[in-house]
Order: structure tokens, then C-alpha cells, then sequence
């Protein structure tokens, strides 16, 4: 049950960003971050998303700690869902033009909540690879294995693609990161499905 419960987890995370930003007025979903949707009148709503998803994954990763392929692989993804869990409970600064009236660039100094969030998003975007890297050694089927390297290769190019981008304040910056958090949530998504119908099968 708790695998099924973190595969959900994984894409509710995806389908609430994709649906608040894309109907969002002053939003722009190519430009700013998923957290900057925490902000705002509307910001409860990706504030709650960060927290009941991060706990869900959570819950799928210490299954995966209890009865998994990897001790190593489950303790990774337990990091990833705190993880997400203290970015929901740490807000970003205004910045990047959202919520309207907030600064176009991001600000020199930030506030200590803001900073907060930032290594949690680390841990976020750390965590992630090092799961799929874990994947590539320890899952038990090749094409898992081939996926999960590939992936996590991939992660690491984009969250430094996306690292790139903030520090350029990029115009692109929203698009950036969606291209790389949708196809990582997606592995996640898949590989708890996977391990639950392992164990029912």
C-alpha cells in the first residue's frame, strides 16, 4: 500500500504544478520556479502539494528501506521526500516578478525562511541522481538498470542546466526545471509502481 501511496505521491506533485501554474493570472510557468507557487493567495495550494507529496514519497521510500532491492536505494528517496516535505514548510523569497510587484531579478540578500529552502531543494535535487545512480547498480532487471544510469546522468546535467539558468535569470528559467522534474517524478512514479506489483505478484 505505502508503494502505491508514493506513486501517486510522484504524479499529484507533477499534475498540481503543471495545472496551478498553467491557470495561475501573473504566473508564467516558462519563467519561474515550481516553488514560486507557493506564494501568493494561491500559494496554500503548491505549499500543500510540497508537503502531502513529500510525505507520500516518504512513506514509499521507507517501504522500499523495509522491503526493497536496496537498503541504499529506499534511504536516497526517504532524503528526496523530507526533502520536498521542508521545501512546503520553508517558502522562497518574492523574486523572479512573482507575486506581482516582487523584484524582476533575484534579490543579493535573502531571508533566513529563503535559505531554508534552498537546502532543502538541494537535498531535493542531490537526492534524486544519487537514487537513480543507486538504481543503476541495484534494481534487479537491465532495463531498469540501463533506464535508472541514463537518468540519473541526465538529472545531474539538468539540475546543473537549471542551477546555470538561476544564476543567469533566465527567461526560460520555469521551463528548465519542469523538463527535468517531470521526467525524474516519472521514474519515481514508475519504480514504485513497479516494486508494489512486484510484491503482489
Amino acid at each position: 500500500m505505502a508503494l502505491w501511496v508514493g506513486a501517486a505521491g510522484a504524479l499529484l506533485f507533477v499534475l498540481v504544478f503543471l495545472v496551478d501554474g498553467g491557470s495561475r493570472p501573473g504566473y508564467s510557468s516558462a519563467r519561474q520556479p515550481i516553488s514560486a507557487l507557493a506564494l501568493g493567495r494561491r500559494g496554500w495550494i503548491q505549499t500543500t502539494n510540497f508537503i502531502v507529496t513529500g510525505s507520500a514519497i516518504t512513506l514509499g521510500a521507507v517501504e522500499l528501506v523495509l522491503d526493497g532491492p536496496s537498503i541504499l536505494l529506499g534511504v536516497a528517496l526517504t532524503g528526496f521526500g523530507l526533502g520536498l516535505v521542508a521545501s512546503g514548510v520553508f517558502r522562497m523569497d518574492p523574486m523572479l516578478g512573482y507575486p506581482p510587484g516582487a523584484p524582476v531579478g533575484i534579490p543579493e540578500r535573502h531571508s533566513v525562511q529563503h535559505r531554508r529552502h534552498d537546502l532543502a531543494g538541494a537535498v531535493v535535487f542531490l537526492s534524486l541522481p544519487l537514487a537513480a545512480a543507486i538504481g543503476a547498480f541495484t534494481l534487479p532487471s537491465t532495463p531498469w538498470r540501463i533506464v535508472s544510469a541514463g537518468l540519473a546522468i541526465a538529472l545531474l546535467a539538468g539540475f546543473g542546466w537549471f542551477g546555470r539558468a538561476w544564476e543567469q535569470v533566465s527567461p526560460r528559467l520555469g521551463l528548465i526545471q519542469r523538463a527535468v522534474v517531470v521526467p525524474g517524478w516519472g521514474w519515481l512514479a514508475a519504480l514504485f509502481t513497479a516494486q508494489a506489483l512486484g510484491q503482489n505478484g
